[in-house]
C-alpha cells in the first residue's frame, strides 16, 4: 500500500515517537493512520505495565512478561506466538483469557497485528478485550480498531469509532488526535459537515493539544 508520511502531531507524549509515524495513502485516504494508534498503544504500555501486570503476582503475569518485552522491541512476532517455553499473547489469551493479564493480552495481541498489516485478525482481537475502565487504555482501544477499519477501507466506521474513542476520553491528550482523523476520513467520504463539527470540537474544547494551532486550516480546507 503506497502512503505519504504523515505530518507529526507533536504533543508532550509523542515527541520521541517521530520516527514511527506512519504514512498518507498517496491522494486516497487523508487520515493521520498511525500517528494516533503508536501514541496510545505506547501510553498504554506503559499504564499497562505499571498499573495491571506488575501489581499481579501471579501465573499470568510471568506468563505476559517476556511476551511485553518483545512487544516493546518491535518483535511482534515472537510476541504473539512466544519462543521456546517462553509464551507469547495468543498462548496467555488461551490459558488466562479469564483474568487481567490475559485481558490485556488481547490489546497487546490486537496492536501486533495491526504493526504486521494484518487489520481484520487485530479488529477480531479487540473484540475480545473486556475494556479496563482506563481514561487512556479504553479509548486507545477503540482508536486502533477505527485505524484498522480505515487501512480496510471501512472510513465511515473507522470515523464513527475515532468519535467515540474522543468521546469517551474527553482529554486534551487523546481526544484532538482521534477527532482530527475522524474529520479527515468524513472529509475524505465527502462529508464535510461531520468533519467540521469534529474540528470545531478540537477548537472549542481542546486548546491545550499542539492540533489546535492548526485546526484553522483543517476547518478551512473542510468547507
Amino acid at each position: 500500500m503506497s502512503k505519504k508520511k504523515a505530518k507529526a502531531q507533536v504533543n508532550e507524549f509523542d515527541e520521541t515517537l517521530a520516527a514511527s509515524r506512519s504514512f498518507y495513502e498517496k491522494n486516497k485516504k487523508t487520515i493521520l493512520y498511525g500517528v494516533g494508534s503508536v501514541l496510545f498503544i505506547v501510553i498504554a504500555a506503559l499504564l499497562i505495565h505499571q498499573f495491571y501486570i506488575t501489581p499481579r503476582n501471579n501465573r499470568a503475569n510471568e506468563s505476559i512478561f517476556r511476551a511485553e518485552q518483545a512487544f516493546l522491541d518491535g518483535n511482534y512476532e515472537k510476541a504473539l506466538n512466544g519462543e521456546g517455553e517462553s509464551m507469547g499473547f495468543l498462548a496467555v489469551i488461551d490459558e488466562y483469557g479469564s483474568t487481567k493479564a490475559g485481558n490485556i493480552a488481547c490489546l497487546y495481541a490486537a496492536k501486533c497485528y495491526a504493526a504486521t498489516e494484518k487489520y481484520q485478525e487485530a479488529i477480531d482481537m479487540l473484540e475480545k478485550f473486556d475494556g479496563c475502565g482506563d481514561a487512556l487504555i479504553s479509548p486507545a482501544a477503540i482508536a486502533l480498531k477505527g485505524n484498522c477499519y480505515a487501512e480496510l477501507g471501512q472510513n465511515e466506521k473507522a470515523a464513527e469509532l475515532l468519535v467515540e474513542a474522543a468521546k469517551e476520553a474527553d482529554n486534551n491528550t487523546v481526544s484532538p488526535t482521534c477527532l482530527l482523523q475522524a474529520g479527515q476520513l468524513y472529509v475524505a467520504l465527502g462529508q464535510k459537515d461531520k468533519a467540521l463539527d469534529c474540528y470545531n470540537q478540537i477548537k472549542t474544547k481542546y486548546q491545550q493539544n499542539s492540533v489546535f494551532y492548526e485546526i484553522d486550516k483543517y476547518i478551512e480546507q473542510a468547507q
